[in-house]
C-alpha cells in the first residue's frame, strides 16, 4: 500500500500506514512511532491510498485516523533518516509538475501544493465521517491531519502546538487556525508556539471529547460505531453542508492566501538564513519548544 521503509533496529521493511476494518469502521493508523509519526512523503501517499480505500468500500461507514505509539504525529518530517522530500511520487492531489528534478519555488511550491495543501483538501472532502484519535503530540503537520477530520477525540495527555513561527513562517500550510479556534486564541497559539492542552482545546471547541489515555481507542471506536448507524448518504450530505458553510465563512480562500504567505516566508529565509526553514532543524526546534 505504500513505499516501504525500515525502522531503526529492524531489518524488515515496514509500511508507514496500517489499514484495518472493524465492522463498518476503517481504522487508518500512522505507523512510524520511532519518529513520533513524523510525516514523510511515503506516509502521506500511504494515507491517501488508505482514505481512497475507505471511500471506495461500500461496507465502510466511518473512518478513524490514529497514530501508533505515544504520539499522534509530531508533524512534517524535517530530519529523520527516512526523509524523502527529494523523491518523486505519483501525484494525485494537483496538476503541478514533479518537484524532484526542479529547484527553488518550482520545487517547493509544487511539492507542498500536492502533499500538504492538496492532500489535506482532498481528505477533508472524503464523503464519510472521519474521526481523529489523538494522543501525545499533535504538532504542526499533525494539526493539519487532525483538522481535516470531522471530529477529534483527544486523550487527556494530548497536546497541540504550531511552533513554526520560530522558523519565521506564519503557520502550517493548511492554515485553518482562525476557523478551528477563535482568532485571538489562534494568534496567541502562533505567537508563542506554546503547547495547548487537550482540556484547553476542548474548552475552545477544537476537540469534541477528552478521555483517559487508556480508553482513547475504545471511546473513539464507540463513537465511530454510533455514527455508523446513520444512513451513508445522509452522513455524506451533512458533511458536505457543514464544509460548505465553513467555506462560505472564508476557509477555502483564507487557506489559499495563507499558503502564499507561507511560501513568501520560505523564500525570505532562503535569502537571509542558511536554509528555507530559517536554520531551525529538528534539534533546534526541540530545544526551543522545551523552554
Amino acid at each position: 500500500m505504500s513505499t516501504a521503509h525500515t525502522a531503526p533496529g529492524n531489518t524488515e521493511p515496514k509500511e508507514p500506514v496500517r489499514y484495518e476494518r472493524r465492522g463498518p469502521v476503517a481504522l487508518v493508523t500512522m505507523d512510524r512511532p520511532d519518529y513520533r509519526n513524523a510525516q514523510n512523503s511515503a506516509m502521506t501517499y500511504a494515507l491517501d491510498r488508505a482514505f481512497y480505500r475507505a471511500a471506495g468500500d461500500g461496507d465502510v461507514k466511518v473512518v478513524v485516523l490514529a497514530g501508533a505509539g505515544k504520539h499522534f504525529s509530531a508533524g512534517h518530517d524535517i530530519g529523520s533518516p527516512e526523509r524523502d522530500a527529494h523523491l518523486p511520487f505519483d501525484r494525485k492531489a494537483g496538476l503541478w509538475w514533479d518537484h524532484s528534478d526542479k529547484e527553488g519555488a518550482e520545487s517547493r511550491f509544487a511539492r507542498e501544493s500536492e502533499v500538504y495543501l492538496g492532500m489535506c483538501r482532498r481528505w477533508r472532502e472524503l464523503p464519510k465521517p472521519v474521526i481523529a484519535s489523538v494522543q501525545g503530540a499533535c504538532v504542526a503537520g499533525g494539526l493539519m491531519l487532525a483538522w481535516i477530520c470531522d471530529l477529534i477525540v483527544a486523550a487527556d495527555d494530548a497536546f497541540f502546538a504550531d511552533p513554526v513561527v520560530r522558523m519565521g513562517i506564519p503557520g502550517v500550510e493548511y492554515f485553518a487556525h482562525p476557523w478551528v479556534m477563535p482568532p485571538r486564541i489562534a494568534k496567541e497559539f502562533l505567537y508563542t508556539g506554546d503547547r495547548m492542552s487537550a482540556q484547553r482545546a476542548y474548552e475552545i471547541g477544537m476537540v469534541n471529547r477528552v478521555v483517559p489515555r487508556g480508553q482513547l481507542g475504545e471511546h473513539t471506536l464507540e463513537l465511530a460505531q454510533k455514527i455508523a448507524e446513520m444512513p451513508r448518504m445522509g452522513l455524506a450530505l451533512t458533511k458536505r453542508a457543514v464544509n460548505q458553510a465553513e467555506d462560505l465563512q472564508g476557509l477555502h480562500t483564507g487557506v489559499d492566501s495563507a499558503f502564499g504567505l507561507h511560501h513568501l516566508a520560505h523564500a525570505h529565509n532562503a535569502e537571509t538564513a542558511k536554509d528555507s526553514l530559517g536554520g531551525m532543524d529538528v534539534r533546534a526546534m526541540k530545544e526551543a519548544n522545551s523552554r
